[in-house]
């Protein structure tokens, strides 16, 4: 018996999943298609997709389909990311072997764990050009980020990439139990787990959903949806949700680290 659930989420038709195990939720403007599962139904937020991207399918999942009593592993990926076998981790992954890799069983690794996170990926070895083109104001603000990569931050890399400031509302808007802790993690940590991907079991499940989208909607009274534009902000909600989620799972489960790759 199978006791792991991926569901991959994607906006476009991805023909290389038709033969796997995974569940494909559709988050695309076309018409959902066969055997995909559509998340315009039901009690949904699909009219937020261009914004939430493909928390658009999580929070039709939580609201749909989540079965706490269900004790199966519960899983996310998106299109093009997925999750990978350990073993996998060094090896040529491509469209003719990727069946080969990818995850599709539990691991015997996870049993002293809660969830699994994304390998993370690091933000501080940038470019001094772009230091000075996208983070000039926080340079000015403190200098010592232009020299010390130990100072490039994820709030600096935020403040750089999808508007200055911006995070600094967001995380005003944040629990109390969790506000101050996640602003010492972002200005301390030099990476993060991305992608908002994870696997973990539907009670952790449900604790996250109900933590993440209040304060997602609390962020909407600050940020709305009419000036989100272009690669830096259209998709805020989603970038605020991935730098949260690596903060959360690392403070409340028993997380480990797992790798994935890109087709």
């Amino acid at each position: 018996m199978n006791n792991l659930k991926i569901y991959c989420v994607t906006d476009k038709i991805i023909n290389s999943l038709d033969n796997t195990c995974y569940n494909i939720g559709w988050v695309g403007k076309e018409n959902t298609p066969n055997n995909y599962i559509a998340c315009n139904d039901k009690n949904n937020i699909f009219y937020k997709e261009k914004y939430y991207s493909e928390l658009t399918f999580h929070y039709w999942y939580w609201k749909n389909l989540l079965n706490l009593k269900d004790h199966t592993w519960v899983g996310f990926c998106q299109k093009r990311r997925y999750w990978i076998k350990k073993e996998s981790i060094s090896k040529d992954i491509n469209l003719s072997n990727y069946d080969d890799h990818i995850l599709k069983d539990v691991p015997n690794e996870w049993n002293s764990y809660e969830s699994i996170i994304c390998n993370p990926i690091s933000v501080n070895n940038v470019k001094k050009i772009k230091l000075l083109k996208r983070g000039f104001k926080s340079i000015i603000k403190r200098p010592s980020i232009f020299f010390n990569k130990n100072k490039q931050s994820l709030f600096l890399h935020f403040d750089m990439h999808h508007g200055y400031g911006n995070l600094q509302k967001a995380v005003e808007q944040i629990d109390v139990k969790d506000r101050d802790g996640f602003f010492k993690y972002l200005n301390e940590s030099t990476s993060y787990n991305p992608h908002i991907m994870f696997i973990t079991n539907p009670t952790i499940i449900n604790e996250w959903f109900n933590v993440l989208f209040p304060w997602l909607l609390r962020c909407e009274k600050i940020f709305g949806f009419n000036l989100l534009k272009g690669y830096d902000t259209q998709r805020l909600y989603a970038y605020l949700a991935e730098r949260y989620m690596s903060f959360w799972f690392k403070k409340n489960t028993r997380y480990l680290n797992w790798p994935w790759t890109v087709l």
